[in-house]
């Protein structure tokens, strides 16, 4: 799916810098960005446009005035240097309220909730669809799906980390930090400060190493104790 979207913003850097972080998504096409919404409506007019990146605090006419004005609104990602409008923002159910500056990670979740890739917790987590059983991760400037129930393990390759499932391995910009929090704990894991192994995937354990299908993975010594009791407790006869 093709989400075409156009930026909204007085100040030429902010553009700059969405631009490129769009870029680097591959689904998602800029149709124009525009220095004021009098321009965005006028693009509006011509264009199919999913997707509105727009500041607030813009000259002649505000970033909220301009979506109150409209009557069938794309969805809207605020961008904006200022706090005090969050709840303004989402009364007009806006998909999401970005921080100027803004991180190409936090601008990814953002992006992520218009594709609806993510799932919808409590806290608003947007990593795991627990419905479908898959996660998306960002691989060659795609998102890539990568199911659950088929994951052997995952790598920590310093800022990156390597999804190995049965049929292909995923390298995405990540911390293997970050998706042991988001991945279920019943489901997975870590065994190691670098491994994070899926428990349904192991054929055999010992005080040492776990192995799954084709690999045999060492256990840390600060995480032996707690990886030891739970498997002799997970497969106690």
């Amino acid at each position: 799916m093709s989400i075409r979207c156009i930026i909204v913003d007085d100040e030429p850097l902010a553009i700059e810098v969405l631009e490129s972080y769009a870029d680097r998504i591959s689904n998602l096409e800029i149709v124009a960005t525009c220095k004021n919404a009098i321009k965005a409506f006028e693009i509006l007019q011509k264009e199919q446009v999913d997707l509105i990146f727009l500041d607030i605090q813009m000259p002649k006419l505000t970033g909220i005035d301009f979506l109150k004005s409209l009557t069938k609104p794309p969805k809207v990602i605020f961008t904006t240097a200022y706090r005090d409008y969050a709840i303004q923002g989402y009364e007009l159910d806006v998909v999401d309220y970005l921080l100027k500056p803004i991180s190409f990670d936090r601008f990814l979740k953002a992006v992520g909730k218009v594709f609806d890739v993510n799932s919808t917790s409590a806290n608003e987590s947007d990593t795991i669809s627990e419905e479908n059983d898959y996660i998306y991760l960002k691989a060659d400037k795609k998102m890539v799906k990568v199911r659950l129930h088929e994951i052997l393990y995952i790598e920590s390759l310093k800022d990156y980390v390597r999804v190995k499932t049965s049929n292909k391995d995923v390298i995405t910009h990540q911390k293997i930090s970050y998706l042991e929090e988001k991945l279920p704990e019943e489901c997975f894991m870590r065994i190691h400060r670098s491994f994070i192994v899926a428990t349904k995937k192991i054929e055999t354990y010992s005080a040492t190493t776990i192995e799954v299908p084709g690999k045999e993975l060492p256990i840390g010594r600060l995480y032996k104790q707690g990886v030891l009791d739970r498997l002799n407790s997970e497969h106690q006869l």
